[in-house]
Parts: C-alpha cells; structure tokens; sequence
C-alpha cells in the first residue's frame, strides 16, 4: 500500500515538516512513487525538472562532469532528503546529475505543488531556504577539501564518512558499497590512483578488503591521516 505524506516519517528529515496537514494531503495526492534500478539515472546535468524527488530508501549519488569528461561527485543524498530544490525554485537547469547508487524509492512531487506552498506558507520557505543554504555549506567545504587536503587525505575522509552515516556490517565492512570508480570521483583522483591508495592503505592496516567490499581496521590512523600527522 503506498505511503501517505501525512502519515511518513520521511517528512521530518526535510522541509516537508513545516506543511500542514491539509497541504500533506495535496502533496500526497499529487506525487507519484517511482522505484529506482541501482545505476538508474534520476535526472541528469542541464536538464529542467518539473518537481522534486523526496527520497524514501536507498542512495543516490550527485555528480558534475567536467570540461574534458571528467566525473565529479560532489554529494551523496540519503533517506529524507529531497533533490531538485534548487532548480524547481529558480526555475533553472539542473546543475548536478542524480544516479542511484543501489536501489531507490523516491516519491517525485510536482512542481506546482512546491511553488504554490512557497507561496502561501512562509514556514516551508523557511525550511527550504534553510535546506539550501546548508546545501551551500557542504558545497563550500567540498571546495576547500579538494584545494587544500591531499588525495590521501580526502579518501580516509570518505572511508570515515562513509561508515558514520552508513554503518558497517557484522564483519566489519562499510554497509554502503561503492566501485572504485565512485571512489575515485568522490576524492578526484584517476582510478588507478585511487586502486593504488586502498593498496597501501591496505599494506598499512588501515583497512581491509575483500572484493569490492572496503573495511575499517584503524580508525585512529585515518584520523591523524586527515589531521595530517
């Protein structure tokens, strides 16, 4: 049975907390659920959107490619968030790709929809101009991170990010499994670099493998690693 917006959790980790219930209810008559493949793409760079897509399971990431082909990924989005704020709002060309990282459920919530509540609530404005300007936030620090950390760092970075926000599994490997391609993109290195780095990161301690599979040995190595000790 499909999720009413009124009655989903998922609500509470996004701007859709300030609507009331009358507003949930048109929300949720207007939205359409969708499943997502893993490797599926949402919407992709310069595309214009017409509504949002309100994660309810599943990851995806946000990728930007550069002048000479380049994949950047510069976000991955979790349960509760919505992507394409931003371009709905502004009524732009969307400035990122969203591909699904393993399978989704997203619920795509038209575009009149979120313009007209901005319109008469000023509650939702304010969690979504909050939403968008932590968005900035994040984006500022992937500015500073890639001008100022070495790869090396970047990566022990993203292996500790990885296990805080997604959890490991009873042996000890990160739950969320990425190819070392999207690993290479989140840290901006080539693959083979980055193969490279998970080697020695490897022959150090510091992790351990098996297959695509990445696990965590020594957390304290990673940190003084970023801290650059």
């Amino acid at each position: 049975m499909e999720s009413r917006c009124e009655n989903c959790i998922i609500r509470q980790f996004n701007s859709l907390r300030a609507l009331s219930k009358e507003e949930l209810k048109k929300v949720s008559n207007a939205k359409i659920s969708k499943k997502i493949k893993k490797g599926d793409t949402l919407f992709s760079e310069g595309q214009k959107l017409d509504g949002v897509y309100c994660v309810r399971n599943g990851v995806s990431k946000l990728s930007k490619l550069s002048s000479n082909g380049k994949e950047q990924i510069v976000k991955l989005t979790n349960r509760g968030e919505i992507m394409g704020q931003r371009s709905v709002i502004a009524e732009d060309y969307t400035n990122l790709s969203a591909t699904a990282i393993n399978d989704m459920e997203v619920c795509f919530i038209p575009k009149e929809i979120i313009t007209t509540t901005l319109n008469t609530n000023p509650y939702f404005s304010l969690e979504v101009l909050r939403h968008m300007a932590h968005d900035l936030k994040e984006a500022d620090d992937v500015i500073v991170n890639m001008s100022q950390k070495t790869v090396k760092q970047r990566l022990a970075e993203a292996l500790l990010y990885l296990r805080q926000n997604y959890g490991e599994d009873e042996n000890g490997f990160l739950l969320l499994t990425l190819s070392r391609d999207d690993y290479a993109n989140i840290v901006g290195a080539a693959t083979e670099s980055l193969i490279r780095m998970l080697s020695d990161f490897k022959k150090k301690g510091l992790i351990k493998t098996e297959g695509k599979k990445i696990g965590i040995v020594n957390d304290c190595a990673l940190k003084e690693l970023i801290d650059g000790f």
